[in-house]
């Protein structure tokens, strides 16, 4: 390759950078990291109250934090030359995601052990760990997270039912098209108008469709928010009927992508229609039922918006998914760090349950995959 080449590629190798140049880059590098520890550093000191002076919010800590970002992004390409423009594919991603998420979580941990109740004219004070010994001891909390494992187990009956829907769709019925959108309908609607359309009007006490409907078979005061297990089974009937056509709609896919040559394989073998489905259909379709689930758990363990418009938690907080509860302690009693712990103590379930969850279905994928 020839001099002029080599210019028009702007190759750079480290080998090749200078002495001043790389000292120059470092100490660019260090100078900024050091503005922006210091700077955090000052901000979180003053607003802890162990120093008098310090900025007045902390938007100066996040000018700091820029600055040392595109000075980081910039020193990769001068101390490393082509191997840094590299970097650069990756590192702007790396530190927006530092910005928009490690740091809120570090701040939701600082307000977390804090007692900062917006209704309180003290404003907000450490309370080390009172919080979390609250949590322990608050029988509300462990209702919400009873309930969530009950929402969560309720997916096993919606993944039967969306698997059935979608075996129908992908026979040759009548009307298969229009049978299709039909049961998409739900999908489409907000939890929210779901929550006015069949929790504050259909299911309605006094005039409501199907609190009638109930009077007419023998039901004399039909109240299907007013006792805890038919208040669960109406937000879950409720919850079901929004998202179960997500899963189908997966599942349905997944049907129409299976080899047509191994389904006539196992019919021309003497195979029944169960065997058939149990024995080949539902082992082929199992990645597909995996990831189904797992979106539908992540949508599940977010229940909120149907809770809070239709029962509010009652009654007695029977209702509260742990979402749905942390909400109200934000809006009702203005408890913003205990709701921050709750909410911190949440994820890491959620990380951890997760995590198990994976590794479980992964290996029942592999059982089940491997007899095939």
């Amino acid at each position: 390759m020839t001099t002029i080449e080599r210019d028009l590629l702007h190759t750079v190798e480290a080998d090749s950078i200078s002495a001043g140049r790389h000292f120059w880059g470092r100490a660019a590098l260090w100078l900024s990291t050091l503005w922006l520890a210091a700077s955090f550093v000052l901000q979180a000191a003053y607003v802890s109250g162990w120093i008098t002076f310090g900025f007045e919010n902390w938007r100066p800590v996040l000018y700091a934090y820029v600055l040392w970002a595109i000075v980081l992004c910039v020193t990769r390409v001068v101390l490393y030359g082509e191997a840094g423009k590299k970097a650069l594919f990756v590192l702007p991603a790396a530190l927006f995601v530092v910005a928009m998420v490690v740091f809120p979580l570090l701040f939701a941990l600082w307000v977390g052990f804090s007692d900062w109740n917006l209704a309180s004219l003290t404003g907000r004070k450490f309370n080390g760990l009172d919080n979390l010994r609250r949590m322990l001891s608050d029988p509300f909390y462990a209702n919400a997270l009873v309930n969530m494992v009950l929402y969560s187990l309720a997916i096993a009956v919606e993944y039967a039912i969306a698997f059935g829907l979608a075996l129908l769709l992908s026979q040759d019925i009548a009307a298969r098209k229009f049978w299709r959108v039909t049961f998409l309908v739900p999908l489409m609607l907000s939890p929210v108008a779901v929550s006015w359309m069949v929790g504050k009007s259909m299911l309605e006490t006094r005039f409501g469709p199907i609190a009638r409907l109930a009077r007419w078979l023998g039901w004399e005061n039909p109240s299907f928010f007013g006792d805890p297990l038919t208040a669960r089974l109406s937000i879950m009937i409720m919850d079901a009927w929004t998202f179960i056509p997500f899963m189908m709609i997966m599942l349905l896919a997944g049907l129409q992508a299976l080899n047509r040559e191994v389904l006539e394989a196992a019919e021309v073998d003497g195979a029944t229609k169960w065997q058939r489905f149990w024995q080949v259909i539902f082992p082929l379709m199992l990645p597909v039922s995996v990831t189904a689930v797992m979106i539908r758990v992540i949508f599940k363990l977010k229940l909120a918006d149907i809770i809070i418009t239709v029962t509010a938690g009652g009654p007695g907080g029977a209702t509260d998914s742990v979402t749905s509860f942390i909400y109200r302690e934000y809006r009702d009693r203005s408890n913003v760090g205990y709701g921050t712990l709750l909410a911190i103590i949440y994820l890491i379930i959620i990380v951890i349950g997760m995590t198990m969850l994976l590794k479980v279905s992964d290996r029942i994928v592999r059982r089940m995959t491997g007899r095939l």
